[in-house]
């Protein structure tokens, strides 16, 4: 077809110096051709370039992650529920790995308490620690030290306090206490909790919120939580060990 569309080329210089007027039809008729014969070749998808199929790296890289990806994606799906289960779980295990360090030898597991402490984290600590790490990056947004110590601040002399109130008056009344019970169980414990977290947690915080992204701060908060709450549960369940 090239072969016949060249010779047709001299064939059109030759005739138009024979012939000018016969110029103009001749252009028109060898366009026609060489337009039908494009459309062919665009026809047959075998002798067009196929472009590669376009590469997502965000694709990529969340099913390289696995299970974190998997995460990541139900964190950004269901932002409540996901730190909700998390947050039980962490609370379920560090309720296991406290009784693993207090309980005797030949004493067996408490796993009423253990559910308490799942049924709390995932009811209540959850959903708060979401709430609250979306209040302090609105009214704080940035990023830099003075912000990050306002929000240190802000959760030793605000959210520390209400949440450990809310924790032991909380494992008090499902434990079957009075309100005067728990009252005395405020006041014996309430202030050695938050003075231990006085010292525990800055550190975590300043790491949390200098460095960590806000959908995942809870996330960082509950495993420094892991440690804290082997702390929290003996304390809240001080009163049954020194019975048993």
């Amino acid at each position: 077809m090239a072969h016949r569309l060249s010779l047709g080329l001299s064939t059109l210089r030759t005739h138009s110096l024979a012939n000018p007027l016969r110029l103009p039809r001749i252009r028109r008729y060898y366009h026609r051709i060489d337009k039908a014969h494009s459309h062919r070749k665009s026809s047959h998808p075998s002798l067009s370039p196929k472009p590669y199929p376009p590469f997502s790296s965000s694709s990529s890289s969340s099913h390289k992650l696995g299970f974190i990806g998997w995460y990541l994606r139900k964190l950004e799906a269901h932002p409540v529920l996901t730190k909700s289960i998390t947050t039980s779980i962490i609370f379920a295990a560090s309720d296991l790995t406290s009784q693993m360090i207090t309980l005797a030898s030949s004493a067996s597991f408490d796993l009423k308490r253990t559910s308490r402490m799942a049924i709390y984290g995932l009811l209540i600590l959850g959903p708060s620690q979401h709430m609250w790490f979306n209040f302090l990056s609105k009214i704080l947004p940035k990023t830099d030290v003075p912000t990050t110590l306002k929000k240190i601040f802000l959760g030793q002399a605000v959210f520390g306090p209400v949440i450990n109130s809310v924790f032991f008056s909380y494992n008090g009344a499902v434990q079957g206490e009075s309100c005067d019970e728990i009252i005395t169980r405020l006041k014996r414990d309430l202030l050695p909790t938050l003075l231990g977290g006085a010292l525990f947690w800055p550190p975590c915080d300043f790491v949390t919120f200098k460095f960590v992204p806000i959908h995942l701060q809870p996330l960082l908060n509950s495993s420094c939580a892991y440690v804290w709450t082997i702390y929290l549960t003996y304390m809240a369940n001080r009163a049954n060990l020194s019975s048993a």
